[in-house]
């Protein structure tokens, strides 16, 4: 969240606002009054006319009976003109496009929010068994090829400082020891790739590189193949293609 000027303080019903939109934009669904008001802790009057101002507006929805809140479409609007707007994921799209045929395989885009990283755009693998994705997931950086390889273009205090104490265990295999996470982004930043062992999905291996037009880097590229469709010839390529479309989109975003 935003923080204000220095010495102006922050409009109540705006924090609330915003704070309750990212509330429920994490927990995707419909919620009850009681259920949402347990999540923010809100006083439940005042709670309840904000979701009934955010209903009039379209920016949440409720069922039926008018009882559950959940997501409007005005979110969903906003949210595409940050992807359309945003000048990476212009010049990321022909790159992304090849790097799907370079690999056949699903591709990301992603940035780094926070200790999160969030999916900008994507391209399907052109195989029937392939990974769910979509633009706009939010995945735990320490759990993914795509974080790991932006937490490793921060210094090792700085990535202390970013992550949360307790690690999320997506998965069984997440690593969710911070020094162990220490360790592993040594590696990637020796090697020049992350790798996530299904830590964020069980039966999925992703690579990931960082884009270097910024340091520390802000966006990255992945590409996530099915354990069991991944062999040591798969991989190499794989990994040249990230590397050629690396340098590829630093290239054209150093124009921008």
């Amino acid at each position: 969240m935003a923080t204000a000027e220095p010495g102006a303080a922050p409009v109540k019903s705006a924090v609330r606002t915003v704070e309750l939109l990212e509330w429920c934009a994490a927990r995707p669904g419909l919620h009850t009054l009681a259920g949402i008001q347990e999540g923010v802790g809100y006083p439940k009057s005042s709670l309840y006319m904000l979701l009934r101002t955010l209903v009039d507006l379209g920016w949440m929805e409720t069922d039926a009976t008018g009882t559950r809140y959940g997501i409007g479409v005005r979110a969903l609007l906003v949210g595409s003109s940050y992807i359309d707007g945003d000048e990476v994921v212009a010049a990321a799209r022909p790159v992304l496009d090849r790097l799907s045929d370079d690999t056949t395989e699903t591709i990301h885009l992603a940035r780094l929010d926070g200790a999160d990283v969030v999916h900008l755009a994507t391209r399907q693998s052109q195989h029937f068994l392939r990974p769910f994705s979509r633009v706009g997931r939010r995945l735990p950086a320490h759990s993914t090829a795509l974080g790991k390889a932006l937490l490793a273009t921060h210094a090792d205090e700085e990535v202390r400082a970013l992550l949360p104490a307790r690690l999320e265990a997506v998965t069984e295999h997440t690593i969710t020891d911070r020094e162990q996470l220490v360790e592993e982004l040594a590696l990637v930043r020796e090697q020049g790739y992350a790798v996530d062992r299904e830590e964020s999905t069980l039966g999925l291996r992703c690579f990931g590189v960082a884009v270097p037009y910024r340091i520390p880097a802000r966006d990255a590229l992945s590409c996530s193949v099915p354990s069991a469709r991944l062999t040591p010839a798969h991989e190499q390529g794989i990994r040249a293609a990230l590397f050629e479309a690396r340098d590829r989109l630093t290239l054209a975003t150093r124009r921008l």
